[in-house]
């Protein structure tokens, strides 16, 4: 049952930010795309009304969005043999054309950037702040390779076949449409199935700007199930590219790895923050709401601390007046209209399924012997008078949830933050590889020395010295150790090197079936 609430402050939504003010401009902007109220798939170069369009409802507030126009199997299949058609004649484009077309579709999307932010508000519950990052991210991402590809390219080739993205719904922009544009630019068609959870008209936007300068571009709607067979395993297929949780990952990976298909597949891994020998707590306390972005739905998020027990009383003192600070609420809502929109740390999770998930989770490991240290209340929350909260969970944060809950070996991509206690470096180390391989990793420790001692051990691709770390932009690489990363890396050139060939018997950094090479 939806959930509503009133506050003291009478909030309004910000006019010209409602969700038809935004399907009115993409029809505007792009009416080969945009039908009515629906999208269209694109595929053999042609925007198609085909699919089922599924009822979609927006996290924000649970009114109804566009839903993505689900494909058959057999659809699908068809849009792949399309692809490979195209890929064939876009991989002989010379690199100067193909460098031109990705430039002018970058200003493109520069142009109707805070449409794109404000659809990204609607469909997945970004923040105006963060929403605004997302697709400055993409831009910026893409114009680093577009100035700086020639060299990436030297004695390298594009794939034989189409490069397939199957990606989540938190980054359609700085993530996905990222790669697309650099796998483009490589050489390669792209296809992309559009996220269940949210961000197709987005998407749907970003790759109607792309198609009109020429960018060869496939983009399908439909369940992973029914779709797989085509996107993932398909012969035409050169590359599969994956971003998402490792249940889905892992059936992904056996098939890649069963057809020798090149693929790089970003799963998921409890990151951890470690604290040992640590006294620069003003550090730590100015960082822990920027570690709440979105509700710590991102791959890089960090939800678990792992904090020496003589320091536990410092840390709590730090910790908690942080977490207290932290602002959720309705994306768009505002005092009055002329002033700006409201600075949140987060709005909704991706759902009300995703909430009392995680809601049940919680209860469920206090009730097993967990030790609720914060909850927050929606009753501080910044939302519009009578609004549907369900998809809103506040922070918490459990000491030593049990082995027998989720959320003691695994993400919980939302606002859930655990933290265990330990006595010795060894524990330090096991608790902070629970997952068998993670992302990235924090230890704070004054000393340095013990810093470059410990963080070899820790097991993952990143680990910083009291900083978080980040998927990165630019040059900076990214990937994963143990079960949190399948295929090749990416990031820098690595993106490039893994969408096309160099030299005969090339070993490509990544974790591979038969070996794992780090950059």
């Amino acid at each position: 049952m939806a959930t509503t609430l009133t506050t003291s402050t009478t909030l309004t939504l910000k006019p010209g930010t409602s969700w038809n003010d935004a399907w009115q401009r993409c029809l505007a902007v792009a009416p080969e795309a945009f039908q009515d109220d629906r999208v269209r798939n694109l595929w053999n170069g042609t925007w198609q009304a085909d699919g089922r369009a599924l009822p979609a409802t927006s996290p924000v507030d649970g009114s109804p969005i566009a839903g993505p126009p689900r494909l058959d199997s057999e659809t699908a299949r068809s849009a792949v043999r399309a692809s490979l058609d195209q890929h064939r004649a876009w991989r002989h484009v010379p690199l100067e054309e193909r460098r031109a077309k990705v430039a002018a579709t970058l200003d493109a999307l520069t142009e109707h950037r805070e449409l794109l932010a404000l659809l990204l508000v609607w469909e997945i519950g970004k923040p105006w702040r963060l929403a605004q990052a997302d697709v400055d991210r993409a831009i910026d991402g893409v114009r680093w390779y577009v100035d700086g590809i020639e060299p990436m390219l030297e004695d390298r080739s594009p794939l034989d076949g189409p490069v397939s993205n199957i990606a989540s719904w938190n980054y359609p922009m700085s993530v996905l449409v990222h790669a697309m544009l650099v796998q483009a630019l490589a050489g390669n068609a792209v296809i992309a199935k559009a996220p269940t959870d949210g961000g197709v008209a987005c998407l749907t936007l970003a790759c109607a700007l792309a198609v009109r300068e020429g960018i060869p571009v496939t983009l399908v709607s439909g369940s992973g199930g029914e779709l797989s067979e085509a996107l993932v395993r398909s012969p035409e297929i050169g590359c599969v590219s994956f971003v998402g949780g490792r249940d889905t990952g892992a059936a992904v990976a056996t098939a890649v790895a069963d057809l020798g298909k090149r693929h790089n597949l970003e799963q998921e891994g409890l990151n951890t923050w470690g604290i040992w020998n640590f006294s620069d707590w003003p550090s730590l306390s100015a960082v822990i709401p920027k570690l709440f972005d979105y509700g710590k739905q991102r791959c890089t998020a960090y939800p678990r601390f792992v904090v020496q027990r003589s320091l536990f009383d410092q840390f709590l003192d730090a910790y908690l007046p942080a977490v207290r600070d932290i602002r959720i609420g309705h994306p768009l809502a505002v005092a009055d209209p002329s002033d700006p929109l409201p600075s949140l740390d987060f709005g909704p999770l991706i759902n009300a399924a995703k909430a009392k998930e995680l809601a049940d989770q919680v209860a469920e490991a206090i009730d097993r012997g967990a030790v609720p240290l914060h909850r927050g209340s929606l009753a501080d929350g910044h939302f519009l008078p009578g609004q549907d909260t369900s998809a809103y969970l506040t922070p918490v944060t459990l000491l030593n949830p049990p082995p027998s809950s989720p959320l003691h070996h695994a993400e919980p991509f939302g606002p859930v933050d655990t933290i265990v206690l330990v006595d010795t470096e060894a524990e330090l180390l096991a608790a902070m590889n629970a997952s068998n391989g993670a992302l990235v990793a924090t230890l704070s420790t004054d000393d340095t020395s013990t810093y470059k001692r410990l963080a070899p051990q820790i097991r993952a691709f990143k680990v910083g010295h009291g900083k978080p770390r980040s998927r990165g932009d630019r040059d900076e690489l990214f990937g994963g150790f143990g079960a949190s990363w399948r295929g090749a890396f990416v990031g820098g050139e690595l993106l490039v090197r893994s969408v096309t060939h160099g030299p005969g018997g090339e070993r490509i950094p990544g974790n591979f079936p038969d070996y794992h090479l780090m950059p």
